[in-house]
């Protein structure tokens, strides 16, 4: 390895070339090639030739073989400080006053015509009265002048720096520390150099909630050093870094409420057992870490869990989860309201979408949204009764048994279907009748023969009529109201089985059908208008 010979304040300095990012590694000659050479680590390894070496002599070293380059300094932008930055973004270029004349504003680097000075843009052109701020790739380097940030816009509370050139936590740490009242920070895709030793100083960031350092290569031990001196932080971004959880966070996140690990495909199920017990964790995002199943070994069958003890939305899209063993395990969660888990195994398997939606919120009791559509109660019972009735043959087979002084099922099936007690109580044990094998299909095998009373109308008799189960309460109104001659809009209809004596089922939404309301051959319809 040569040693640099020439100016070697620049090694580790990020700089732009032609729109790609990458880190100075070395500052020298290259015989027998004349002049100042740097040699530069690309960002994006298919943008260099070689791995630091030429014609047998190793100037630097690259991560991937063809990640380097050497280029002369004039082609080098080494970017500009962050003062520089936020007055060429935050600009206003006047035309000669006059009333009503059009002036050119300029409002991230891009012009926009407005008639006289609008309030808003006027006070984004003075930097004192600066809040928000997106300098989003605009080449920031670092702080610039001491104390010069804090004079010229100190009530900024939001900063956009992500994708710049900035090249050290320091860096970062001495714009913070000029801004007293900033509360969201995203850093992400810069590569920073993170300091060892002991953390900023109290203060620096005692303002900061939200901090975003997705795709910068952070370490876990390196996130908990920098958030050791946030003490209100309530979400934290970290997508795509690499990272291993490697040890528990000890008087440090606990007032953190959202933690996204998206696609830190590192992870693994034991991992997050090391993240279990912040205390105010309410929302946690492991899309894409190709986890492939979840356990809580601290609670038995029924119980719940003493993990994530706050936790109430749970996103786990694009993963690994192929076994229905896992969904049961989020009924152990204490205070899961939401969840999100599209594309898995487990729900992209199935031609049925409905049906597996249907058997995710049956096996977790508490659930009132799932991805991202609310459950609406009526959805919930039917979900509910179709899901003890697809598994009742199954449920009878291992010992269940209509007569609570009978009905013990073996534990394989207890496993398997953690809820099945608990719904049998809530709705009653399955009757043989509801769990004969069903026929092919045909349209007669799916008529339902009801009865049809008018409680309100004590001189209307009861009529029998046989319905498709397919067939939508709005429709079933249609038929009604031609049948008694009243509007639609006046009906209302629900329905009582002989199964369930004394409770009655309001059919509220016109757009289900029969079947999603569980109404099965010899039920009563009763229409009241």
């Amino acid at each position: 390895m040569m040693n640099d010979t020439l100016t070697s304040d620049v090694i580790g300095r990020r700089v732009e070339v032609n729109g790609e990012h990458a880190t100075v590694r070395f500052s020298g000659v290259v015989p027998p090639m004349a002049g100042l050479w740097l040699g530069v680590e690309w960002d994006n390894p298919e943008r260099g030739k070689h791995d630091g070496s030429h014609e047998g002599t190793v100037y630097f070293k690259c991560r991937h073989p063809t990640g380097g380059s050497f280029i002369r300094p004039n082609k080098v932008n080494f970017g500009v400080d962050f003062l520089t930055a936020i007055k060429n973004r935050y600009t206003l270029e006047d035309e000669p006053e006059e009333e009503g004349k059009e002036q050119i504003v300029t409002i991230g680097n891009k012009p926009v015509e407005t008639i006289g000075f609008d309030s808003v843009v006027k006070q984004q052109s003075q930097l004192s009265k600066l809040q928000e701020v997106s300098l989003r790739n605009c080449a920031v380097n670092g702080p610039g002048d001491k104390g010069g940030i804090a004079k010229a816009c100190p009530n900024v509370r939001s900063i956009d720096l992500s994708k710049n050139l900035l090249s050290s936590w320091d860096e970062v740490v001495d714009i913070a520390d000029q801004l007293k009242h900033l509360e969201v920070l995203n850093l992400s895709e810069n590569k920073l150099k993170f300091p060892s030793g002991s953390p900023p100083p109290t203060g620096t960031f005692s303002a900061l909630k939200v901090l975003v350092l997705n795709r910068i290569g952070i370490t876990w031990t390196e996130v908990l050093h920098c958030a050791s001196r946030c003490p209100v932080l309530e979400k934290l971004y970290l997508e795509s870094n690499g990272i291993v959880i490697s040890e528990r966070p000890t008087d440090v996140l606990q007032t953190v409420k959202l933690l996204d690990l998206s696609s830190n495909q590192l992870i693994d199920e034991n991992q997050l057992f090391l993240i279990a017990y912040m205390p105010r964790l309410e929302q946690l995002i492991l899309s894409d870490i190709g986890l492939a199943s979840i356990h809580f070994p601290d609670a038995g069958i029924g119980c719940k869990t003493s993990m994530f003890p706050s936790l109430q939305y749970l996103v786990l899209n694009d993963n690994r989860i192929s076994q229905w063993s896992s969904i049961n395990e989020l009924d152990k969660l204490q205070s899961l309201h939401a969840l999100s888990c599209t594309r898995n195994p487990l729900t992209e398997s199935s031609k049925d979408a409905q049906t597996t939606r249907q058997f995710i919120i049956a096996r977790i009791g508490q659930l009132r949204t799932l991805n991202k559509c609310a459950i609406q109660r009526e959805e919930r019972r039917g979900a509910e009764l179709d899901y003890r009735k697809a598994f009742g043959n199954e449920w009878k087979k291992a010992g269940g048994h209509q007569d609570p002084d009978k009905n013990r099922p073996n534990e394989e099936f207890l496993a398997a279907h953690p809820r099945y007690q608990s719904l049998c109580l809530k709705y009653g044990a399955p009757e043989d009748g509801e769990l004969k094998v069903q026929q092919p299909f045909l349209l007669k095998n799916q008529l339902l023969t009801l009865k049809i009373k008018h409680p309100n109308q004590l001189d209307q008799k009861v009529i029998e009529k046989q319905l498709p189960e397919s067939m939508t309460i709005q429709k079933v109104k249609g038929l009604l109201s031609r049948l008694l001659r009243v509007p639609v809009s006046e009906l209302l209809l629900s329905y009582e089985s002989p199964k369930m004596p004394g409770r009655e089922i309001e059919l509220e939404n016109d757009q289900q059908s029969l079947q999603f309301y569980s109404v099965e051959n010899g039920d009563c319809l009763l229409v009241r208008w």
